[in-house]
Protein backbone atom coordinates (compact mmCIF):
# COMPACT_ATOMS: atom_id res chain seq x y z
CA UNK A 1 0.00 0.00 0.00
CA UNK A 2 1.36 3.40 -0.95
CA UNK A 3 1.81 6.28 1.43
CA UNK A 4 -0.85 8.21 -0.46
CA UNK A 5 -3.42 5.44 -0.04
CA UNK A 6 -2.48 4.46 3.49
CA UNK A 7 -4.99 5.41 6.18
CA UNK A 8 -3.97 8.21 8.42
CA UNK A 9 -4.89 8.37 12.10
CA UNK A 10 -7.84 10.56 12.96
CA UNK A 11 -6.17 13.25 14.99
CA UNK A 12 -2.78 13.25 13.25
CA UNK A 13 -4.44 13.07 9.83
CA UNK A 14 -6.70 16.02 10.53
CA UNK A 15 -3.83 18.01 11.97
CA UNK A 16 -1.64 17.29 8.99
CA UNK A 17 -4.40 18.20 6.56
CA UNK A 18 -5.24 21.40 8.38
CA UNK A 19 -1.66 22.60 8.86
CA UNK A 20 -0.12 21.44 5.59
CA UNK A 21 -0.50 24.75 3.75
CA UNK A 22 1.24 26.98 6.34
CA UNK A 23 3.91 24.30 6.83
CA UNK A 24 4.78 24.33 3.13
CA UNK A 25 4.77 28.11 2.98
CA UNK A 26 7.07 28.33 6.00
CA UNK A 27 9.27 25.62 4.49
CA UNK A 28 9.65 27.58 1.28
CA UNK A 29 10.47 30.79 3.12
CA UNK A 30 12.93 28.98 5.39
CA UNK A 31 14.74 27.37 2.46
CA UNK A 32 14.97 30.72 0.74
CA UNK A 33 16.26 32.43 3.88
CA UNK A 34 18.83 29.72 4.58
CA UNK A 35 20.01 29.82 0.97
CA UNK A 36 20.54 33.57 1.18
CA UNK A 37 22.57 33.14 4.36
CA UNK A 38 25.25 31.24 2.46
CA UNK A 39 27.12 34.34 1.35
CA UNK A 40 26.81 38.06 0.81
CA UNK A 41 27.28 37.56 -2.94
CA UNK A 42 24.21 35.37 -3.18
CA UNK A 43 22.16 37.86 -1.22
CA UNK A 44 23.29 40.67 -3.49
CA UNK A 45 22.55 38.64 -6.63
CA UNK A 46 19.10 37.66 -5.38
CA UNK A 47 18.21 41.17 -4.26
CA UNK A 48 19.33 42.54 -7.63
CA UNK A 49 17.18 40.04 -9.52
CA UNK A 50 14.20 40.87 -7.28
CA UNK A 51 14.63 44.60 -7.81
CA UNK A 52 14.88 44.23 -11.60
CA UNK A 53 11.79 42.00 -11.71
CA UNK A 54 9.79 44.37 -9.51
CA UNK A 55 10.75 47.33 -11.69
CA UNK A 56 9.62 45.47 -14.80
CA UNK A 57 6.36 44.48 -13.07
CA UNK A 58 5.74 48.08 -11.97
CA UNK A 59 6.39 49.38 -15.48
CA UNK A 60 4.06 46.77 -16.97
CA UNK A 61 1.35 47.58 -14.44
CA UNK A 62 1.59 51.31 -15.14
CA UNK A 63 1.55 50.75 -18.89
CA UNK A 64 -1.56 48.58 -18.75
CA UNK A 65 -3.42 50.94 -16.44
CA UNK A 66 -2.69 53.74 -18.92
CA UNK A 67 -4.73 51.78 -21.50
CA UNK A 68 -7.90 52.14 -19.41
CA UNK A 69 -10.68 53.30 -21.67
CA UNK A 70 -8.87 52.48 -24.93
CA UNK A 71 -11.24 50.98 -27.50
CA UNK A 72 -8.96 48.02 -28.31
CA UNK A 73 -7.28 47.52 -24.94
CA UNK A 74 -9.12 44.21 -24.49
CA UNK A 75 -7.39 42.70 -27.52
CA UNK A 76 -3.96 43.49 -26.13
CA UNK A 77 -4.54 42.29 -22.57
CA UNK A 78 -6.27 39.08 -23.69
CA UNK A 79 -3.32 38.18 -25.91
CA UNK A 80 -0.89 39.08 -23.13
CA UNK A 81 -2.73 36.69 -20.81
CA UNK A 82 -2.43 33.95 -23.42
CA UNK A 83 1.28 34.59 -23.89
CA UNK A 84 1.77 34.55 -20.11
CA UNK A 85 0.00 31.18 -19.85
CA UNK A 86 2.22 29.66 -22.54
CA UNK A 87 5.24 31.09 -20.75
CA UNK A 88 4.18 29.52 -17.45
CA UNK A 89 3.81 26.15 -19.17
CA UNK A 90 7.20 26.35 -20.88
CA UNK A 91 9.67 28.21 -18.71
CA UNK A 92 9.57 26.06 -15.53
CA UNK A 93 10.97 23.16 -17.57
CA UNK A 94 14.16 24.96 -18.55
CA UNK A 95 14.65 27.90 -16.25
CA UNK A 96 15.99 27.52 -12.73
CA UNK A 97 13.55 27.34 -9.85
CA UNK A 98 15.53 26.06 -6.90
CA UNK A 99 12.29 25.34 -5.02
CA UNK A 100 12.56 22.27 -2.83
CA UNK A 101 8.90 22.53 -1.73
CA UNK A 102 7.75 21.83 -5.29
CA UNK A 103 9.67 18.57 -5.62
CA UNK A 104 7.09 15.83 -4.87
CA UNK A 105 9.70 13.06 -5.03
CA UNK A 106 11.00 14.27 -1.65
CA UNK A 107 7.61 13.64 -0.07
CA UNK A 108 7.14 9.99 -1.04
CA UNK A 109 7.79 8.60 2.44
CA UNK A 110 5.45 11.03 4.20
CA UNK A 111 1.80 10.09 4.98
CA UNK A 112 0.32 12.86 2.84
CA UNK A 113 -2.94 12.57 0.96
CA UNK A 114 -3.06 13.88 -2.63
CA UNK A 115 -5.76 16.55 -2.21
CA UNK A 116 -4.21 18.41 0.77
CA UNK A 117 -0.80 18.02 -0.84
CA UNK A 118 -1.97 19.69 -4.06
CA UNK A 119 -3.50 22.54 -2.08
CA UNK A 120 -0.30 23.07 -0.09
CA UNK A 121 1.90 22.94 -3.17
CA UNK A 122 -0.38 25.33 -5.03
CA UNK A 123 -0.31 27.91 -2.24
CA UNK A 124 3.46 27.61 -1.77
CA UNK A 125 3.83 28.06 -5.54
CA UNK A 126 2.21 31.47 -5.19
CA UNK A 127 5.11 32.67 -3.02
CA UNK A 128 7.74 34.12 -5.32
CA UNK A 129 8.65 36.82 -7.80
CA UNK A 130 7.15 35.02 -10.79
CA UNK A 131 3.63 34.84 -9.35
CA UNK A 132 3.90 38.48 -8.20
CA UNK A 133 4.86 39.54 -11.73
CA UNK A 134 1.94 37.57 -13.17
CA UNK A 135 -0.44 39.06 -10.62
CA UNK A 136 0.68 42.55 -11.65
CA UNK A 137 0.05 41.59 -15.28
CA UNK A 138 -3.41 40.27 -14.44
CA UNK A 139 -4.28 43.26 -12.25
CA UNK A 140 -3.19 45.73 -14.90
CA UNK A 141 -5.09 43.78 -17.56
CA UNK A 142 -8.41 43.76 -15.71
CA UNK A 143 -8.03 47.43 -14.78
CA UNK A 144 -7.48 48.30 -18.43
CA UNK A 145 -10.81 46.77 -19.50
CA UNK A 146 -13.01 47.02 -16.38
CA UNK A 147 -15.83 49.57 -16.62
CA UNK A 148 -18.79 49.94 -14.34
CA UNK A 149 -19.84 47.95 -11.29
CA UNK A 150 -20.23 44.67 -13.19
CA UNK A 151 -16.77 44.95 -14.69
CA UNK A 152 -15.29 45.65 -11.26
CA UNK A 153 -17.00 42.60 -9.73
CA UNK A 154 -15.74 40.32 -12.49
CA UNK A 155 -12.26 41.89 -12.25
CA UNK A 156 -11.95 41.03 -8.56
CA UNK A 157 -12.49 37.36 -9.43
CA UNK A 158 -10.69 37.26 -12.79
CA UNK A 159 -7.24 38.52 -11.73
CA UNK A 160 -6.53 35.89 -9.02
CA UNK A 161 -8.23 33.22 -11.13
CA UNK A 162 -5.88 33.89 -14.06
CA UNK A 163 -2.91 33.65 -11.72
CA UNK A 164 -4.13 30.34 -10.25
CA UNK A 165 -4.66 28.85 -13.71
CA UNK A 166 -1.14 29.85 -14.76
CA UNK A 167 0.47 28.40 -11.63
CA UNK A 168 -1.60 25.20 -11.78
CA UNK A 169 -0.71 24.79 -15.46
CA UNK A 170 3.00 25.13 -14.71
CA UNK A 171 2.92 22.66 -11.82
CA UNK A 172 0.78 20.13 -13.70
CA UNK A 173 3.15 20.17 -16.68
CA UNK A 174 6.23 19.98 -14.45
CA UNK A 175 4.86 17.11 -12.33
CA UNK A 176 3.74 15.14 -15.36
CA UNK A 177 7.27 15.37 -16.76
CA UNK A 178 9.21 14.91 -13.52
CA UNK A 179 10.66 11.53 -14.49
CA UNK A 180 11.57 12.53 -18.02
CA UNK A 181 15.02 13.75 -17.07
CA UNK A 182 15.63 11.29 -14.24
CA UNK A 183 14.77 7.92 -15.79
CA UNK A 184 16.96 6.22 -18.33
CA UNK A 185 14.03 5.12 -20.45
CA UNK A 186 12.69 8.65 -20.55
CA UNK A 187 15.97 10.22 -21.64
CA UNK A 188 15.18 10.23 -25.35
CA UNK A 189 11.65 11.43 -24.67
CA UNK A 190 13.13 14.24 -22.60
CA UNK A 191 15.14 15.36 -25.61
CA UNK A 192 11.99 15.28 -27.75
CA UNK A 193 10.22 17.27 -25.06
CA UNK A 194 13.07 19.76 -25.19
CA UNK A 195 12.50 20.29 -28.89
CA UNK A 196 8.77 20.77 -28.41
CA UNK A 197 9.27 23.19 -25.53
CA UNK A 198 11.89 25.09 -27.51
CA UNK A 199 9.36 25.63 -30.28
CA UNK A 200 6.78 26.65 -27.69
CA UNK A 201 9.16 29.20 -26.21
CA UNK A 202 9.59 30.73 -29.64
CA UNK A 203 5.81 30.94 -30.00
CA UNK A 204 5.89 33.09 -26.86
CA UNK A 205 8.76 35.13 -28.25
CA UNK A 206 7.23 35.79 -31.65
CA UNK A 207 3.86 36.44 -30.06
CA UNK A 208 5.44 39.22 -28.01
CA UNK A 209 7.20 40.55 -31.12
CA UNK A 210 3.89 40.62 -32.98
CA UNK A 211 2.35 42.66 -30.19
CA UNK A 212 5.20 45.14 -30.42
CA UNK A 213 5.04 45.45 -34.23
CA UNK A 214 1.30 46.04 -34.39
CA UNK A 215 0.76 49.47 -35.84
CA UNK A 216 -2.55 49.75 -34.00
CA UNK A 217 -4.27 47.62 -31.40
CA UNK A 218 -7.11 47.02 -33.81
CA UNK A 219 -4.80 44.71 -35.78
CA UNK A 220 -4.90 42.29 -32.83
CA UNK A 221 -8.68 41.92 -32.79
CA UNK A 222 -8.92 38.77 -34.98
CA UNK A 223 -6.46 36.82 -32.84
CA UNK A 224 -7.95 38.17 -29.62
CA UNK A 225 -11.44 37.03 -30.67
CA UNK A 226 -10.15 33.44 -30.55
CA UNK A 227 -7.84 33.67 -27.53
CA UNK A 228 -10.49 35.32 -25.33
CA UNK A 229 -12.22 31.92 -25.15
CA UNK A 230 -9.07 30.07 -24.03
CA UNK A 231 -8.27 29.96 -20.28
CA UNK A 232 -6.84 31.86 -18.52
CA UNK A 233 -7.29 34.62 -21.12
CA UNK A 234 -11.02 33.90 -20.94
CA UNK A 235 -11.03 35.25 -17.38
CA UNK A 236 -9.66 38.58 -18.64
CA UNK A 237 -12.09 38.50 -21.54
CA UNK A 238 -14.95 38.01 -19.05
CA UNK A 239 -14.17 41.38 -17.49
CA UNK A 240 -14.41 43.08 -20.88
CA UNK A 241 -17.63 41.25 -21.71
CA UNK A 242 -19.19 42.23 -18.38
CA UNK A 243 -18.13 45.84 -18.92
CA UNK A 244 -19.96 45.83 -22.24
CA UNK A 245 -23.10 44.39 -20.69
CA UNK A 246 -22.73 40.87 -22.13
CA UNK A 247 -23.26 39.14 -18.79
CA UNK A 248 -24.06 35.73 -20.25
CA UNK A 249 -20.87 35.70 -22.32
CA UNK A 250 -18.88 36.99 -19.36
CA UNK A 251 -20.21 34.24 -17.09
CA UNK A 252 -19.40 31.57 -19.67
CA UNK A 253 -15.84 32.87 -20.13
CA UNK A 254 -15.28 32.96 -16.38
CA UNK A 255 -16.73 29.46 -16.06
CA UNK A 256 -14.25 28.23 -18.69
CA UNK A 257 -11.35 29.45 -16.55
CA UNK A 258 -12.81 27.81 -13.45
CA UNK A 259 -13.24 24.56 -15.37
CA UNK A 260 -9.65 24.77 -16.62
CA UNK A 261 -8.39 25.31 -13.08
CA UNK A 262 -10.36 22.31 -11.82
CA UNK A 263 -9.10 20.12 -14.68
CA UNK A 264 -5.48 21.17 -14.12
CA UNK A 265 -5.72 20.48 -10.39
CA UNK A 266 -7.21 17.06 -11.14
CA UNK A 267 -4.45 16.26 -13.63
CA UNK A 268 -1.84 17.53 -11.19
CA UNK A 269 -3.25 15.35 -8.41
CA UNK A 270 -3.35 12.33 -10.69
CA UNK A 271 0.29 12.91 -11.73
CA UNK A 272 1.29 13.25 -8.08
CA UNK A 273 -0.34 9.93 -7.19
CA UNK A 274 1.34 8.20 -10.11
CA UNK A 275 4.70 9.78 -9.35
CA UNK A 276 4.63 8.88 -5.67
CA UNK A 277 3.18 5.38 -5.95
CA UNK A 278 4.22 3.87 -9.29
CA UNK A 279 7.64 2.21 -9.57
CA UNK A 280 10.18 4.16 -11.55
CA UNK A 281 11.73 1.25 -13.37
CA UNK A 282 14.68 3.40 -14.39
CA UNK A 283 17.12 0.87 -12.93
CA UNK A 284 15.44 -2.21 -14.34
CA UNK A 285 17.46 -4.20 -16.82
CA UNK A 286 20.48 -2.08 -16.03
CA UNK A 287 22.68 -5.01 -16.83
CA UNK A 288 22.43 -6.52 -20.27
CA UNK A 289 24.49 -8.13 -22.99
CA UNK A 290 25.41 -4.74 -24.39
CA UNK A 291 26.58 -3.33 -21.10
CA UNK A 292 29.89 -5.17 -21.26
CA UNK A 293 30.82 -3.19 -24.36
CA UNK A 294 30.55 0.10 -22.51
CA UNK A 295 33.74 1.76 -21.51
CA UNK A 296 35.83 0.40 -24.37
CA UNK A 297 37.58 3.47 -25.62
CA UNK A 298 39.87 4.06 -28.54
CA UNK A 299 37.17 4.04 -31.18
CA UNK A 300 34.90 6.53 -32.88
CA UNK A 301 35.35 10.17 -32.01
CA UNK A 302 37.63 9.37 -29.06
CA UNK A 303 40.27 8.08 -31.48
CA UNK A 304 40.31 11.46 -33.26
CA UNK A 305 40.78 13.56 -30.12
CA UNK A 306 44.22 14.74 -28.98
CA UNK A 307 46.21 12.64 -26.57
CA UNK A 308 46.76 13.58 -22.95
CA UNK A 309 44.68 15.77 -20.71
CA UNK A 310 43.12 17.76 -23.55
CA UNK A 311 41.62 14.71 -25.24
CA UNK A 312 40.45 13.21 -21.94
CA UNK A 313 38.64 16.37 -20.87
CA UNK A 314 37.12 16.83 -24.30
CA UNK A 315 35.81 13.27 -24.32
CA UNK A 316 34.38 13.71 -20.84
CA UNK A 317 32.57 16.90 -21.88
CA UNK A 318 31.17 15.27 -25.01
CA UNK A 319 29.97 12.30 -22.96
CA UNK A 320 28.11 14.71 -20.67
CA UNK A 321 26.36 16.14 -23.72
CA UNK A 322 25.45 12.70 -25.06
CA UNK A 323 24.49 10.96 -21.81
CA UNK A 324 23.59 13.38 -19.03
CA UNK A 325 19.84 14.11 -19.32
CA UNK A 326 20.01 17.72 -18.15
CA UNK A 327 23.04 18.56 -20.27
CA UNK A 328 21.47 16.88 -23.28
CA UNK A 329 18.21 18.79 -22.79
CA UNK A 330 20.07 22.11 -22.50
CA UNK A 331 22.02 21.46 -25.69
CA UNK A 332 18.93 20.27 -27.56
CA UNK A 333 17.09 23.43 -26.59
CA UNK A 334 19.99 25.66 -27.59
CA UNK A 335 20.42 23.92 -30.95
CA UNK A 336 16.69 24.12 -31.70
CA UNK A 337 16.19 27.76 -30.71
CA UNK A 338 19.43 28.84 -32.38
CA UNK A 339 18.02 27.65 -35.70
CA UNK A 340 14.37 28.52 -35.13
CA UNK A 341 14.90 32.24 -34.50
CA UNK A 342 16.68 33.15 -37.78
CA UNK A 343 14.66 30.70 -39.87
CA UNK A 344 11.23 31.82 -38.63
CA UNK A 345 12.18 35.46 -38.99
CA UNK A 346 13.28 34.77 -42.55
CA UNK A 347 10.03 32.92 -43.31
CA UNK A 348 8.02 35.84 -41.94
CA UNK A 349 9.81 38.20 -44.29
CA UNK A 350 11.08 40.34 -41.41
CA UNK A 351 14.39 38.61 -40.89
CA UNK A 352 17.96 39.66 -41.37
CA UNK A 353 21.14 37.70 -41.86
CA UNK A 354 22.30 39.19 -38.57
CA UNK A 355 19.76 36.98 -36.78
CA UNK A 356 22.21 34.14 -37.45
CA UNK A 357 24.34 35.56 -34.63
CA UNK A 358 21.67 34.25 -32.28
CA UNK A 359 22.95 30.70 -32.88
CA UNK A 360 26.41 31.61 -31.58
CA UNK A 361 24.82 33.37 -28.63
CA UNK A 362 22.63 30.40 -27.66
CA UNK A 363 25.40 27.84 -27.94
CA UNK A 364 27.92 30.08 -26.21
CA UNK A 365 25.73 30.00 -23.09
CA UNK A 366 26.71 26.35 -22.68
CA UNK A 367 30.19 27.52 -21.64
CA UNK A 368 28.78 29.09 -18.48
CA UNK A 369 28.92 27.14 -15.21
CA UNK A 370 31.24 24.53 -16.65
CA UNK A 371 32.06 23.07 -13.24
CA UNK A 372 28.44 23.00 -12.10
CA UNK A 373 27.61 20.26 -14.60
CA UNK A 374 30.16 18.04 -12.83
CA UNK A 375 28.19 18.40 -9.54
CA UNK A 376 29.87 16.70 -6.58
CA UNK A 377 32.08 14.70 -8.96
CA UNK A 378 34.06 17.89 -9.50
CA UNK A 379 36.28 16.88 -6.59
CA UNK A 380 37.92 14.30 -8.89
CA UNK A 381 38.64 17.04 -11.40
CA UNK A 382 39.89 19.33 -8.63
CA UNK A 383 42.44 16.70 -7.61
CA UNK A 384 44.06 17.00 -11.04
CA UNK A 385 44.42 20.80 -10.84
CA UNK A 386 47.49 21.86 -8.89
CA UNK A 387 48.61 24.89 -10.85
CA UNK A 388 47.40 27.65 -13.12
CA UNK A 389 48.56 25.67 -16.14
CA UNK A 390 46.42 22.68 -15.12
CA UNK A 391 43.41 24.98 -14.77
CA UNK A 392 44.11 26.54 -18.17
CA UNK A 393 44.36 23.13 -19.86
CA UNK A 394 41.12 22.04 -18.21
CA UNK A 395 39.24 25.14 -19.36
CA UNK A 396 40.78 25.09 -22.83
CA UNK A 397 39.80 21.46 -23.37
CA UNK A 398 36.23 22.17 -22.29
CA UNK A 399 36.09 25.12 -24.69
CA UNK A 400 37.47 22.97 -27.52
CA UNK A 401 34.79 20.34 -26.87
CA UNK A 402 32.14 23.03 -27.23
CA UNK A 403 33.75 24.31 -30.40
CA UNK A 404 33.46 20.87 -32.01
CA UNK A 405 29.70 21.46 -32.05
CA UNK A 406 29.26 25.22 -31.93
CA UNK A 407 31.70 26.17 -34.69
CA UNK A 408 30.24 24.07 -37.54
CA UNK A 409 26.71 24.74 -36.30
CA UNK A 410 27.25 28.50 -36.34
CA UNK A 411 28.62 28.31 -39.87
CA UNK A 412 25.70 26.17 -41.09
CA UNK A 413 23.05 28.44 -39.53
CA UNK A 414 24.68 31.53 -41.02
CA UNK A 415 24.83 30.01 -44.49
CA UNK A 416 21.23 28.73 -44.29
CA UNK A 417 19.97 32.15 -43.18
CA UNK A 418 21.84 33.91 -45.97
CA UNK A 419 20.45 31.42 -48.49
CA UNK A 420 16.86 31.86 -47.30
CA UNK A 421 17.13 35.65 -47.51
CA UNK A 422 19.23 35.53 -50.69
CA UNK A 423 21.68 37.96 -49.11
CA UNK A 424 25.04 36.38 -49.87
CA UNK A 425 26.79 39.73 -49.82
CA UNK A 426 26.26 40.01 -46.05
CA UNK A 427 27.52 36.47 -45.36
CA UNK A 428 31.21 37.33 -44.67
CA UNK A 429 30.50 40.13 -42.19
CA UNK A 430 27.79 38.17 -40.36
CA UNK A 431 30.02 35.12 -40.19
CA UNK A 432 32.82 37.22 -38.74
CA UNK A 433 30.53 38.79 -36.15
CA UNK A 434 29.15 35.37 -35.19
CA UNK A 435 32.62 33.93 -34.69
CA UNK A 436 33.68 36.96 -32.67
CA UNK A 437 30.56 36.65 -30.51
CA UNK A 438 31.24 32.95 -30.01
CA UNK A 439 34.76 33.76 -28.86
CA UNK A 440 33.41 36.39 -26.48
CA UNK A 441 30.91 33.93 -25.01
CA UNK A 442 33.65 31.35 -24.48
CA UNK A 443 35.82 33.97 -22.77
CA UNK A 444 33.17 35.32 -20.44
CA UNK A 445 31.79 31.82 -19.84
CA UNK A 446 35.17 30.66 -18.57
CA UNK A 447 35.49 33.69 -16.29
CA UNK A 448 31.92 33.25 -15.00
CA UNK A 449 32.53 29.55 -14.37
CA UNK A 450 35.49 30.41 -12.17
CA UNK A 451 33.90 33.31 -10.29
CA UNK A 452 30.20 32.40 -10.10
CA UNK A 453 29.85 28.60 -9.95
CA UNK A 454 26.53 27.14 -8.82
CA UNK A 455 25.15 23.68 -8.28
CA UNK A 456 22.84 21.80 -10.65
CA UNK A 457 20.76 19.42 -8.51
CA UNK A 458 20.48 15.93 -9.93
CA UNK A 459 17.46 14.74 -7.95
CA UNK A 460 14.95 17.14 -9.47
CA UNK A 461 14.12 16.96 -13.14
CA UNK A 462 13.37 20.66 -13.52
CA UNK A 463 15.65 22.23 -10.92
CA UNK A 464 18.70 23.68 -12.56
CA UNK A 465 19.92 25.67 -9.57
CA UNK A 466 20.18 24.77 -5.90
CA UNK A 467 17.98 26.76 -3.48
CA UNK A 468 19.39 30.22 -2.82
CA UNK A 469 21.56 30.23 -5.96
CA UNK A 470 18.98 31.24 -8.57
CA UNK A 471 19.86 34.93 -8.38
CA UNK A 472 23.54 34.08 -8.62
CA UNK A 473 22.91 31.99 -11.74
CA UNK A 474 20.94 34.73 -13.47
CA UNK A 475 23.51 37.40 -12.67
CA UNK A 476 26.32 35.13 -13.84
CA UNK A 477 24.70 34.31 -17.17
CA UNK A 478 23.28 37.71 -18.06
CA UNK A 479 26.30 39.58 -16.75
CA UNK A 480 28.52 37.37 -18.86
CA UNK A 481 26.41 37.85 -21.97
CA UNK A 482 26.49 41.62 -21.59
CA UNK A 483 30.26 41.43 -21.17
CA UNK A 484 30.53 39.31 -24.31
CA UNK A 485 28.60 41.95 -26.21
CA UNK A 486 30.94 44.65 -24.94
CA UNK A 487 33.96 42.59 -26.00
CA UNK A 488 32.53 42.45 -29.53
CA UNK A 489 31.80 46.20 -29.57
CA UNK A 490 35.00 47.12 -31.49
CA UNK A 491 34.15 44.75 -34.33
CA UNK A 492 30.55 45.96 -34.36
CA UNK A 493 31.78 49.55 -34.54
CA UNK A 494 34.04 48.71 -37.48
CA UNK A 495 31.12 47.04 -39.27
CA UNK A 496 28.91 50.08 -38.80
CA UNK A 497 31.68 52.42 -39.92
CA UNK A 498 32.30 50.46 -43.11
CA UNK A 499 28.61 50.70 -43.98
CA UNK A 500 28.29 54.39 -43.11
CA UNK A 501 31.51 55.36 -44.87
CA UNK A 502 30.42 53.47 -47.99
CA UNK A 503 33.41 51.09 -47.86
CA UNK A 504 31.31 47.99 -48.43
CA UNK A 505 33.96 46.51 -50.70
CA UNK A 506 36.04 45.85 -47.57
CA UNK A 507 33.31 44.10 -45.60
CA UNK A 508 34.64 40.68 -46.59
CA UNK A 509 37.64 41.37 -44.34
CA UNK A 510 35.35 41.06 -41.32
CA UNK A 511 35.31 37.29 -41.78
CA UNK A 512 39.04 36.67 -41.13
CA UNK A 513 39.22 39.59 -38.69
CA UNK A 514 36.19 38.31 -36.76
CA UNK A 515 37.55 34.77 -36.64
CA UNK A 516 40.94 35.99 -35.43
CA UNK A 517 39.43 38.43 -32.95
CA UNK A 518 37.11 35.73 -31.54
CA UNK A 519 40.03 33.34 -31.09
CA UNK A 520 42.08 36.08 -29.41
CA UNK A 521 39.46 37.09 -26.85
CA UNK A 522 38.61 33.44 -26.16
CA UNK A 523 42.29 32.75 -25.43
CA UNK A 524 42.48 35.86 -23.25
CA UNK A 525 39.37 34.83 -21.33
CA UNK A 526 40.74 31.35 -20.69
CA UNK A 527 44.03 32.84 -19.53
CA UNK A 528 42.22 35.22 -17.18
CA UNK A 529 40.01 32.47 -15.76
CA UNK A 530 42.80 29.94 -15.19
CA UNK A 531 44.51 31.55 -12.14
CA UNK A 532 41.12 32.36 -10.63
CA UNK A 533 40.06 28.74 -11.04
CA UNK A 534 43.24 27.41 -9.46
CA UNK A 535 42.94 29.78 -6.48
CA UNK A 536 39.23 29.17 -5.86
CA UNK A 537 39.09 25.37 -6.12
CA UNK A 538 37.72 24.87 -2.56
CA UNK A 539 35.01 27.52 -3.08
CA UNK A 540 34.08 26.10 -6.48
CA UNK A 541 33.87 22.59 -5.06
CA UNK A 542 31.64 23.76 -2.20
CA UNK A 543 29.38 25.71 -4.57
CA UNK A 544 28.87 22.97 -7.18
CA UNK A 545 28.39 20.25 -4.53
CA UNK A 546 25.57 22.11 -2.79
CA UNK A 547 22.78 20.31 -4.62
Amino acid sequence: MSVLDAPVGAAPGRAAGENLVPVFVRLKLTLLRNGLRQSAGRRAAYITSVVVTLLCAAGLLLGLTALHGHAHAASLVVLLAGVAAVGWAVMPLFFPSGDETLDPSRLVMLPLRPRPLVSALLVSSLVGIGPLFTLCLAAGSVFAVARGAAGAVFAVVAAPLALLVCVALARAVATANTRLLTSRKGRDLAVLSGLVIAVGFQVVNFGAQRLGRAGGLSALDPAADVVRWLPPASAIGAVDSASRGSYGQASLQLLLSFAALAALLWLWQRSLVKLMTAPDGSTLAAAGPGREKAGKGGSGLAALLPQGRTGTVMERSLRYIARDPKTKAAWTTALAIGLIVPVLNALQGTGSVYFACFAAWMLGIQMYNQFGQDTSAFWMVALTISSTRDAYLELRARALALLLITLPYTIVVTVVTAAMLDDWAALPEVMGLSLALLGGMLATGAVASANFPYSIPQDGAFKNVAPGQAGLAWISIFGGMVSAGLLCAPLIAVTIWLHVADHEQWLWLLLPVGAGYGALIAWAGLRAAAPRTADRLPEILAAVSKG
